[in-house]
């Protein structure tokens, strides 16, 4: 019996409608950037199971693009006999349709998947760009999963600290400002936050998958399926207009005409835009406001992310005192620790905590080449030793009844050769930096970033993904618009927002160094901020090379490990006290 597999599938349906090509994204409608399995559409198409991503299909050729955190997880999960590898950023799809296809090519796109930023850059190539009416995986992808039907959940006012109509208010301000009449809200951790509810669509990410129009009087017309809604009370569903998510489309065509609607470039679906010009109403562009109003932490919030992390410390003190145990042991018995067994440990940790919900992504729990791959997830193929030999990476975080939290650790459990010393002493130097950086209020992040880089571009080094990224509250463990990375990001960081400085080094094959902490922007002096750090877990020194550090890192380091020492061992287990104590004693300044 044959097989067609989904690469040929495609390409058939594709030449049945006459159509060159299709470029398929990572994305969902949502622009979520985890998915539920219904929309891992080029999960499918290509195996890369990678959070960005795209593929242009061609008749004659396949290419998937890819940014710089991917590029060794990608090669080990795409058929490189079908598939060119691109990369993302450096090579951008608008550019390569210019020169790979013929002019007039018609090239396919699902216009509920692309937004009108990337459609605008697509439409400037000398191919015919066509949308197509239906979703093509439809029709080919014969066991596709069920689009999800998690319920809802109330984020209660005393943990959001605002109550839902107080926030439609303040967001309807911004659209009497703006001159806009409606705002469509396509983001679902927006809609969960203007709301005040939490879902389980996707998982580690407490929301669920619906549409909501805005109007200037502040009325919400919510486009959800209704029977995620049975978990809500009345007192909230009366204050909306509930209507199936199928019709949010056909609503913005019906009351598009002499109306100005309110899209997010970056984020809605060209779809929109079209539904609106073609039934004569006008677009504002500009970012969804209710962005940048969630990315500013009111005080209980603040508070419940405090609090979260000192459970999510406790809980980590707990594992590494039972690894600085295991490992050694386990590896003296001829029996090593592996990845697997310890991400199942340190959430049996976490599950011990009170309020934790679920992980807040998936655990990249990596040793030796493993960390290499900056969003490696373990599996029974892939499970490694950990040993004395290698580094060993723990980037994981936990969502919390009142938080989310996210820090990263490199441990290792025997010496290290130099060059590895080095680049750890590096890492950990561009974090030092960073986290004890003073700067003016509004700074913007690009701007902030190669303080975390300088040490390791002394070297001739870099790291190929962002230095630091917006954590949501009780919500997605990446949350825009704030983020610090080389490329431009408008958007000011002032005090309320919350952020992670993660710098890391990583050498194909070999191993991976990154060290993360979850901070919270706080004023400093007149017209200034800083970082104070939320995540409370001690930072391995046993491989750094302490005569590379300058007395402020030191100081910096012992006052840290105090606060971790100090708020932790009334939290920690009895047997993890002395690891605690060990791990956290000052080291020499002078």
């Amino acid at each position: 019996m044959t097989t067609t597999s989904p690469l040929s599938a495609l390409r058939s349906l594709l030449q049945a409608q006459n159509l060159d090509g299709m470029i398929v994204p990572r994305a969902d409608a949502f622009q979520s950037e985890y998915s539920a399995p219904h929309d891992e559409c080029l999960a499918w198409l290509t195996g890369f199971t990678g959070s960005a991503g795209q593929a242009l299909v061609l008749r004659d050729k396949a290419l998937i693009f890819v940014d710089g955190r991917y590029q060794v997880q990608v090669r080990n999960e795409v058929d490189l006999s079908a598939w060119e590898i691109h990369h993302l950023h450096n090579e951008p799809l608008e550019a390569l349709l210019n020169t790979l296809v013929p002019a007039g090519s018609r090239i396919a796109f699902d216009p509920m998947l692309m937004v009108n930023s990337q459609y605008e850059g697509l439409k400037e190539t000398h191919c015919e760009l066509v949308p197509l009416a239906e979703c093509p995986f439809n029709a080919i992808w014969h066991d596709r999963p069920a689009p999800p039907k998690a319920p809802f959940r109330l984020m209660p006012d005393s943990i959001s600290g605002e109550s839902s109509s107080a926030k439609r208010a303040r967001v309807a301000v911004e659209l009497e400002q703006s001159g806009a009449d409606y705002l469509a809200i396509t983001q679902p951790d927006n809609i969960a936050w203007l709301l005040n509810i939490r879902g389980a669509d996707i998982t580690h990410s407490p929301v669920t998958l619906s549409f909501a129009l805005l109007g200037r009087n502040g009325d919400v017309e919510w486009f959800v399926n209704e029977e995620k809604t049975t978990n809500l009370p009345q007192s909230l569903l009366a204050s909306l207009t509930i209507l199936p998510m199928d019709n949010f489309v056909p609503r913005l065509s019906a009351l598009a005409r002499g109306k100005h609607i309110c899209l997010d470039t970056d984020y809605s679906p060209v779809a929109l835009r079209f539904a609106v010009e073609e039934h004569g109403g006008s677009v504002i562009w500009q970012h969804d406001p209710v962005t940048f109003i969630k990315a500013h932490k009111n005080d209980v919030e603040l508070e419940g992310y405090r609090d979260s992390h000192r459970k999510d410390g406790a809980a980590w003190v707990n594992f590494l005192a039972w690894l600085a145990h295991e490992v050694p042991a386990r590896e003296a018995a001829g029996n090593p620790l592996t990845e697997l067994e310890a991400q199942a440990r340190q959430l049996a940790f976490r599950e011990q905590q009170e309020g934790f919900i679920e992980q807040s992504f998936g655990t990249i729990s990596a040793s030796a080449s493993n960390a290499a791959m900056c969003h490696y997830h373990s599996s029974e193929a892939t499970n490694a030793a950990i040993t004395s030999a290698n580094f060993y990476l723990n980037d994981s975080g936990g969502q919390y009844s009142n938080g989310t939290t996210d820090a990263t650790r490199t441990l290792a459990y025997g010496p290290q050769e130099p060059q590895r010393r080095l680049h750890y002493t590096a890492v950990l130097k561009g974090f030092l930096s960073l986290i004890t950086l003073q700067f003016p209020d509004g700074t913007q992040g690009h701007q902030l970033d190669a303080f975390a880089r300088r040490p390791l571009w002394e070297l001739g080094l870099d790291f190929d993904h962002g230095t630091g990224h917006g954590v949501g509250h009780q919500l997605l463990i990446h949350e825009g618009p704030q983020r610090i990375a080389k490329k431009v990001s408008p958007w000011p960081l002032t005090a309320g927002n919350i952020m992670t400085i993660e710098p890391g080094y990583y050498l194909a094959d070999q191993y991976g160094i990154r060290i993360e902490n979850q901070v919270e922007i706080v004023a400093s002096r007149p017209g200034f901020c800083r970082f104070a750090s939320l995540t409370l877990i001690p930072i391995d020194l046993s491989q750094v090379d302490f005569n590379l550090l300058n007395s402020q890192e030191k100081h910096w380091i012992n006052d840290y490990h105090l606060q971790v020492r100090e708020t932790l061992s009334p939290r920690v287990e009895s047997s993890a006290r002395p690891w605690l104590f060990e791990a956290t004693a000052p080291i020499q300044v002078g």
